[in-house]
């Protein structure tokens, strides 16, 4: 949100380290992946080459804050990178942020599956939810737990849809539930009472964060 046009890639993300850094050990119960929260504990600021799915799951604003698909996927590369520098790690980030730039675009699940398929995932989709689910297991992965989350996006029929059905797949369901729903947030919306509740979990500054954050990207 502070980011200015003359700021380059390597200034952007050196603050946002620093900001990751600010909110993640104000909140070191918040249940981060371990090798995120060893980072944040010992003040890292170099990436640590993991293809674990963080990067997918926090990639969302990337899908809002860019104008174009291209800026999309480049700015979810940056998000990534500071810690997830696998490629692995940037391509589950790269493809969550694009399905929510397409979505908020006005592309249908049709042509967005066609483009994740022929970019990131190839063999995304070819397994429906109901078999995916008996045989799935813990998965912190990307590529473990990203295509997942996109056959929920691609079967669910609304936002509360989306959230039953990832969360009756098991495996790392909270965080594959959060990736599934930042792409259905931009093909359906959130219900407002969903909204609501949400945001009574969390503090002032992060409340503060997300009201600024909708005024400036999701208020059109």
């Amino acid at each position: 949100m502070n980011r200015g046009e003359d700021e380059g890639d390597e200034a952007f993300k050196k603050r946002l380290v620093e900001r990751m850094h600010h909110y993640g050990r104000a909140r070191m119960n918040a249940g981060f992946g371990g090798r995120f929260y060893v980072w944040l504990k010992n003040g890292n600021t170099e990436p640590y080459n993991s293809y674990g799915n963080g990067s997918a799951m926090r990639v969302a604003p990337a899908g809002w804050a860019a104008d174009t698909l291209e800026e999309t996927e480049h700015l979810a590369k940056l998000t990534a990178e500071v810690t997830h520098n696998h490629p692995e790690g940037i391509k589950g980030a790269q493809a969550v942020a694009a399905v929510i730039w397409m979505a908020r675009n006005g592309k249908n699940k049709e042509e967005i599956r066609q483009y994740v398929e022929k970019k990131y995932y190839p063999d995304a989709f070819k397994e429906t939810v109901d078999q995916i689910r008996p045989n799935y297991d813990f998965n912190e992965s990307c590529q473990g737990t990203v295509p997942q989350a996109l056959e929920v996006f691609y079967e669910a029929a609304s936002f509360e849809d989306t959230l039953h059905t990832a969360i009756s797949i098991g495996g790392d369901a909270d965080t594959l539930t959060d990736i599934a729903a930042g792409m259905a947030e931009a093909f359906y919306g959130i219900p407002k009472e969903i909204e609501k509740k949400a945001m009574t979990y969390l503090d002032d500054e992060m409340r503060d964060v997300v009201v600024r954050f909708k005024a400036k990207y999701q208020s059109k």
